[in-house]
């Protein structure tokens, strides 16, 4: 069975598996406890923490990705940049570097904070649930991608146009336009009003 975030797990010293934990957050962004990954998306979907990424590169066009085909949740959908869960007590800004690199093998030249949009999204090819309390941000990309094919499909950069001609015939995941909308006015004054954001 291929390993996917569902079935992935870290091992200990001891040799035992453990489960990938979520920080449960309240509808003010305050941790209250963890929750296994897959236990946390099963609907009606418990409030978790999660960031978003929104990478553009020097002509201000938006770094997609398009989540790899053999992910549990939302696989080969087009999507922003980089997206996931910090571990439990890590903060949404290390996780959200972190990540962009395991994923991109890429670290962005600049991250910036973007604010944090809740939301509640059922994905309905897969039943779950995406129950975020999202942080975001927003930066620049300036080095070669080296995407790992366990988590990426394929990557494309987008000028405005191209996003909505894309977002018209391509499957998105459930969340992209919330959590752009959200980030709208950190894109806009990272990139300048003459993009077109």
């Amino acid at each position: 069975m291929p390993i996917t975030p569902a079935t992935a797990t870290d091992s200990s010293s001891n040799g035992t598996a453990e489960a990938i934990l979520l920080e449960l957050v309240d509808e003010n962004g305050l941790t209250i406890g963890t929750a296994e990954k897959l236990a946390a998306h099963q609907p009606p979907g418990r409030l978790h923490r999660a960031f978003s990424v929104f990478l553009f590169d020097e002509y201000g066009r938006m770094l997609l990705q398009q989540r790899a085909l053999g992910k549990y949740h939302s696989p080969g959908v087009w999507s922003n940049t980089c997206c996931g869960h910090p571990y439990p007590g890590e903060a949404p800004f290390a996780a959200a570097a972190r990540r962009t690199y395991e994923e991109l093998g890429v670290s962005p030249s600049l991250l910036a904070e973007a604010g944090t949009v809740r939301y509640n999204h059922p994905d309905p090819a897969s039943g779950l649930v995406e129950q975020e309390y999202n942080h975001l941000f927003v930066g620049l990309v300036q080095a070669p991608l080296r995407p790992d094919a366990q988590e990426v499909h394929a990557t494309a950069f987008v000028t405005p146009a191209e996003l909505a001609e894309r977002h018209a015939k391509d499957t998105f995941s459930a969340w992209f336009m919330t959590v752009l909308d959200a980030a709208r006015p950190a894109i806009r004054e990272l990139t300048g009003p003459s993009e077109g954001w």
